[in-house]
């Protein structure tokens, strides 16, 4: 444990690295400020010893001194300004490095790293983590940094003074020391204990927002606010225990430490005097001094527990940094293009978990040009051919072949270029209406946005907004109906004029009069494209070249929609089902 906490001390500190110029300068900033520190008391005791005792009032001694006592205290806050923006605006580059780095990390890893770890707990490792990891540069770092020139600037000032006095305070090091130790190992399993249960609240909380309407709906939220309470009592109540630890070891300790050594200095002084005579002067800056080193002190102790929260955090935020489980990379072998669009699958298998197949030694093969379905019940494994197509997971065993070419030998690039997919919910993305529909590629002219949007007769609804294109776009498209937003889906499809379709029940949630619309273009989109269409309801799938119906992971039937009709086995159940027991309508 001791050494995991030092290798993310050290890696924490690597991020300080491209900064070095920076830091040199904030450095010397850091050290001028602490001489002129050192050079208030020091001139104090001038004056006590050298001119308030032995009644030397000469005037331009005096002046020299008050001159040079202001001009001390200006230099300090010019110094201090300084080193506290420098150090501060090093520590602000660093966490945006940080987040930046951690965000593209999440970017590349696969979707079953999504499919296992909750919203919330990424948010709360991307915003709060890094907050926390952000403190440890502002304050945690900059403090002991700081602090530490600090206290090496006062010990070098009391052997100036007095040696012996000195040296007796270089005990108070082990002994404070000791002190942060015991605190760190106490510590540790609090803080950490406090960051899971605001990542376990916030997934709570991402949980009831994202679902308040079937929340309110079903009259939830009792038990909603129940379950919230009881996180949220679980992270008060580890919260707590931090305090009491805080409230024990950090300012109460170190002021008892700084009350018995000021007692000490005291006593040694008072029997020094009773041996020789004792410089008034000696004395103030001793105590001075005495005060000063346990002001650093005091400060460091208080941001400890930031640094152990910045251990624990960057311990998740590094966690998650080192997630292997990365999205299957499409380097690509040779270069090859899909031309054709010819696809096949030939024994495929695989398994999400790792331990349940959803697809199982699966085989088909669509022609160019060819419309096919998959249809099932939930679960029978119909997304699962998607995403396998997508290449958002690898396959356990078997061999996906576009154009006579193996899946794994496409670019990534290629295959996103050429694969074009509309899900069930259509994402919209904050910006406009063209935007969306571009989705940011410039080589998309604004010419074939309008044209992609006419294709899919979006235009119609398009055309009629304020502000058209141009019309803004929020909270995921919240103020466009579900058809309007799948209508923009298609479009964004089509401008990247695709030569594969893939639609995942791309009508499931659309209207009757829009669901119209989306047929019609549907055949014009289909036109020169394979397409697949994933879907639940048979209607919109009766015109398909093929059908594959599929059970537990396995294609189970295939053929026209008439053929599997004639068959009477699953589809003609399902058809059964969804038409009131009427075959009326197939005839």
């Amino acid at each position: 444990m001791a050494e995991k906490k030092q290798s993310d001390l050290r890696r924490l500190l690597s991020y300080m690295r491209p900064y070095k110029g920076l830091l040199s300068l904030a450095f010397l900033f850091l050290v001028g400020a602490t001489v002129t520190e050192m050079m208030g008391p020091f001139l104090i005791k001038q004056f006590l010893d050298e001119h308030l005792v032995p009644r030397n009032f000469d005037q331009s001694a005096l002046v020299t001194l008050f001159v040079a006592y202001i001009v001390a205290h200006l230099l300090k806050v010019l110094f201090t300004y300084l080193d506290l923006l420098y150090f501060q605006n090093i520590a602000f580059k660093i966490v945006q490095d940080m987040r930046v780095e951690v965000y593209e990390h999440v970017q590349k890893l696969s979707l079953s790293f999504f499919d296992r770890t909750p919203i919330g707990t990424l948010v709360s490792r991307i915003t709060n983590d890094t907050e926390a990891i952000k403190d440890f540069y502002v304050s945690v770092l900059s403090t002991f940094v700081k602090n530490i020139v600090f206290l090496v600037g006062i010990l070098v000032a009391m052997f100036l003074l007095n040696v012996k006095l000195a040296l007796f305070s270089l005990v108070l090091i082990p002994i404070m020391f000791a002190i942060m130790v015991l605190y760190r190992r106490k510590s540790a399993a609090f803080y950490l204990e406090v960051r899971n249960q605001l990542s376990v609240l916030n997934a709570k909380l991402n949980e009831s927002i994202q679902g308040m309407n079937i929340v309110q709906v079903f009259r939830q939220e009792k038990r909603m606010r129940r379950e919230f309470e009881e996180v949220n009592n679980k992270h008060y109540s580890a919260g707590r225990r931090t305090l009491k630890l805080d409230a024990l070891l950090l300012r109460p300790a170190t002021d008892l430490v700084h009350i018995v050594a000021i007692a000490l200095v005291l006593g040694l002084f008072g029997i020094d005097a009773l041996k020789s005579p004792v410089e008034v002067g000696v004395l103030y800056a001793f105590v001075n001094y005495i005060h000063r080193f346990f002001q650093p002190v005091n400060e460091m102790m208080m941001k400890l527990s930031f640094f152990q929260q910045a251990l624990v955090s960057s311990s998740r935020v590094f966690h998650l940094m080192d997630e292997k489980d990365l999205a299957p990379v499409q380097k690509g072998d040779g270069n090859p293009q899909v031309v054709n669009g010819d696809i096949e699958f030939k024994n495929v298998t695989f398994s999400y978990d790792g331990k349940r197949d959803v697809l199982k030694n699966v085989s088909f093969h669509v022609k160019q040009g060819q419309t096919v379905a998959f249809v099932g019940h939930t679960g029978s494994g119909k997304s699962t051919i998607m995403n396998l197509l997508m290449r958002f997971y690898n396959i356990k065993s078997g061999n996906i072949v576009i154009d006579g070419v193996d899946l794994e030998k496409f670019e990534e690039q290629e295959i996103r270029k050429k694969i074009g997919l509309v899900l069930q919910d259509a994402f919209l993305f904050a910006g406009n209406v063209k935007q969306n529909i571009r989705m940011y590629n410039e080589e998309i002219t604004d010419e074939e946005v309008k044209e992609a949007a006419q294709f899919v007769q979006a235009n119609t609804f398009i055309e009629k907004l304020p502000e058209q294109y141009e019309t803004e776009v929020v909270e995921r498209g919240a103020a466009f109906s579900s058809g309007q937003r799948q209508l923009i889906a298609f479009a964004r499809t089509i401008a990247t004029n695709p030569k594969i379709l893939v639609l995942d029940e791309a009508t499931a949630n659309i209207d009757t009069e829009t669901e119209d619309a989306i047929q019609t273009a549907l055949q014009q989109m289909r036109k020169g494209r394979t397409t697949i269409a994933i879907a639940h309801r048979l209607s919109t799938i009766q015109d398909a070249d093929q059908i594959f119906v599929m059970h537990d992971g396995e294609v189970v039937e295939r053929g026209t929609h008439q053929e599997l009709l004639s068959e009477q086995g699953l589809y003609y159940n399902m058809y059964l089902l969804q038409n009131k027991g009427s075959l009326q309508k197939a005839l």
